[in-house]
Order: C-alpha cells, then sequence, then structure tokens
C-alpha cells in the first residue's frame, strides 16, 4: 500500500491534499444541474497549479457550459449569427420582416455592441445606448433597435447564456406626439397635375413617361392600398363588370436581399386580405389596365415594367419624391393617399368604417396613425344648447 495522503489545508471551498512524489490534489464539491452535490479533484505540482486544473476541470462539466454553444463570455457577433440562424429555423418572419431585422441589427446595433462579451452587456449600456439613439437619430431607429437587441438577448436567456434580459430593465420609451395629416381636395388635386405633366411636353429628352404614376396614384386614392398591394394586383383580381367595380387585395410586392423583386402571396399581415369597392375614377384606371394586358394571363400584374417584371415599392416612390420636388410640393409619400383615405371616410362615417377599408382589425391604430384629427365640433351641439337659452321673462326683467 502507498503512503497516506496528508491534508495540507482547506481554502474556502476547495481542500488541498499532499500526494506521493510532491504533488498536490484540490479538491471540492459542487451542485450539478440534476440537483446532486458530486466531488470533482485535479492534481499539480503547486497548490496554485493544482486550483488552476480543478478550475480547468469544473469549466468543462455540463453545469457550466450553456446549451447550444454559448455562454457569458460568447461575442455580442456570435449571438447574433446564431440568432439569425435561430430567425431561419422557425420560419415565421416575412422575408421582408426578416430582412429588416438584419440590416436593424447590423446598422444600429453591433456598431455598439459586436465587441462585448454577453456577460458584459448591462441594464445601464442598454439603456443609454436607446437614449442615444432616440436623441441622435430617431424615437423610430431606437425602438427598431430595441426591438432586435431584446429578441437576440432573449435567445442568449434562452440558451442560459446570461440570467435575464437586459433590455427588460431599461427606461420605458415615449413615442413623440405626432399628428397624421391627410390631403386636401385641393393638394389632390396639385398631385394629379404635376404628375401628369412631369417630364411632358418640349424640352424634354428621351421618351415621356409610361403614365403607370398616375395610374397608380388613382388606385391608391380609390382603394385605400399601401404600394406594395397596388403593384402586387392581378388581373384576376380585378372586377369590373359588377357596379362598383371591386379589387381584392391579397398579395404585396416585396424585394427581399439578394433575391429578386416579386409578388407574395399575402399582403402585410395574413388579415389584411380584403375585396374593396372602388369609385368610378379609380374604375376607369383599372379598365385601361385591363385592355392594356387583355391578351395576358390572368395572373398577370396590372402594373410592370418595360420588360414585365414587376415594379418596386422603392422605384415608385422614387419617382414619385422626384415628381413632388419638381413641383415644389413637400410631404408627399405614398402613405399620404391611405391616410387621405382614411380621414375622408372617417368624416363621411367614423372609424369603424375606415379601419375596415384599410384592412386594420380594430380603429384604434386607424384613428391613432391614419386620421387627422378634426377640429370642427358637430354643428348640432349649436341647436341643442338653444335649450340653454334665456326665458323671454328674463329678457324683459334685463
Amino acid at each position: 500500500m502507498g503512503r497516506p495522503r496528508t491534508p495540507i489545508g482547506t481554502f474556502g471551498d476547495v481542500t488541498y491534499v499532499k500526494m506521493p512524489g510532491g504533488r498536490v490534489r484540490a479538491r471540492t464539491r459542487y451542485r450539478d444541474d440534476d440537483g446532486q452535490v458530486r466531488r470533482v479533484s485535479a492534481t499539480g505540482s503547486s497548490n496554485r497549479d493544482a486550483l488552476r486544473a480543478l478550475k480547468a476541470s469544473l469549466a468543462q462539466r455540463p453545469s457550466h457550459v450553456a446549451t447550444g454553444e454559448i455562454t457569458g463570455d460568447t461575442s455580442f457577433a456570435k449571438l447574433v449569427e446564431l440568432w439569425l440562424e435561430d430567425l431561419d429555423l422557425t420560419n415565421k418572419l416575412a422575408p421582408s420582416t426578416r430582412a429588416l431585422y438584419e440590416r436593424n441589427m447590423r446598422q444600429l446595433v453591433m456598431p455598439a455592441f459586436e465587441h462585448y462579451l454577453l456577460r458584459e452587456i448591462t441594464v445601464r449600456k442598454v439603456d443609454q445606448f436607446i437614449k442615444t439613439l432616440a436623441t441622435t437619430r430617431s424615437y423610430s431607429m431606437a425602438k427598431q433597435a430595441r426591438t432586435v437587441l431584446s429578441l437576440a438577448l432573449g435567445l442568449a436567456v434562452r440558451y442560459d447564456a446570461i440570467v435575464k434580459n437586459p433590455v427588460r430593465d431599461t427606461t420605458r420609451m415615449h413615442k413623440p406626439s405626432t399628428q397624421a395629416m391627410a390631403l386636401s381636395a385641393t393638394q389632390v388635386e396639385e398631385i394629379r397635375a404635376a404628375t401628369r405633366d412631369w417630364r411632358r411636353g418640349p424640352g424634354f429628352a428621351g421618351p415621356p413617361p409610361d403614365g403607370q404614376l398616375e395610374q397608380i396614384i388613382e388606385v391608391m386614392l380609390g382603394s385605400s392600398a399601401r404600394i406594395g398591394e397596388v403593384l402586387a394586383i392581378r388581373r384576376c383580381d380585378v372586377d369590373v363588370t359588377s357596379s362598383p367595380a371591386t379589387v381584392r387585395l391579397c398579395g404585396t410586392i416585396v424585394s427581399p436581399s439578394g433575391k429578386p423583386t416579386h409578388r407574395q402571396e399575402h399582403p402585410k399581415t395574413m388579415k389584411s386580405t380584403r375585396t374593396v369597392s372602388v369609385p368610378s375614377f379609380t374604375a376607369e384606371v383599372l379598365r385601361a389596365r385591363l385592355v392594356k394586358i387583355a391578351a395576358e394571363d390572368p395572373e398577370h400584374l396590372l402594373f410592370f415594367t418595360r420588360i414585365g417584371t414587376p415594379l418596386t415599392t422603392n422605384n415608385v416612390r422614387r419617382r414619385l419624391r422626384a415628381v413632388m420636388d419638381a413641383a415644389g410640393i413637400e410631404g408627399v409619400t405614398p402613405h399620404s393617399f391611405r391616410r387621405t383615405v382614411a380621414t375622408v371616410l372617417d368624416r363621411a362615417s367614423g372609424p369603424d368604417l375606415a379601419a375596415e377599408m384599410l384592412g386594420h382589425t380594430s380603429s384604434k391604430i386607424t384613428k391613432e396613425h391614419y386620421i387627422q384629427p378634426d377640429e370642427k365640433v358637430n354643428p348640432l351641439t349649436a341647436e341643442i344648447l338653444e335649450a340653454l337659452a334665456p326665458s323671454q321673462g328674463d329678457e324683459d326683467e334685463r
């Protein structure tokens, strides 16, 4: 039998034992993930070497390694790559939303956090980052950055790399007060005239515009559709034989990063699919487009490029912006027409009809973001308040 081992001291939770030949064994107890207390030990030429070996051994135990390759010592950049892979694995996001999340992460968040380890990302750092972004850039950018940062760190929590999501304890964001602005009838006519006259007449080289922008505007004004929804309308979605004419809004045009622009088989949300009746000026445009593609397949788009491919929403926005700049008209975007439709419908029949037309699940979003507030109180109030008028006797006494 060998010589007995001699304890040479206990420091904290670690006990050191002198081994034959002069080596030292460091040992301790740990509580494993299954709740059981187990012993672990390691040897070295000295107390320090044995302790270093013990720590290395503990670091390799399953209870000290987070599931899924990440720990508190994982870099934020590594987490982002895993998070993007997780988004693709779950496949619950529309391609456009997936692309937006990645763009916001890489452009807004990564410059601030890419060199941090996960355990170094604190509530204070996140809070200051969001506040700075809101001040130097915009509330919208800060909100989008907060969203993707919270999603990524939420994955780290689920993988046991960090205990809690630091984004959750940051200061609550308060959106600056804004007011939806609709176009007046006069402004709509000015926009129509500017679009109709743009780059036409003497002095302009090259072929004149093909007229699609004017027609797209009329469809937006008559249907409340988003620009992507208008560009996704097919021949089979239009019925001009009914009175009034109808158009089914059941898709949108998307331009995913690295992929060709194409028609997505549902609008912005699955619940936005709807069939709307359109006024006569929109029906006239739809008839003209149907005549142009009469020989085409029922799935053919109403609006398209010169080579027959889908128009991109960005190109239409750029064209509209160029027209408005040339005419000296400010603040007009495709969404301006959607707000105008919502406001006109609200004035005539209330927010519920406006919400139904726009494809919203409730009128709350419609009222908050699309309907221009009406400062004019219903004149019926004057008639009702006549009940408070002084009696004839009171007037005689005065």
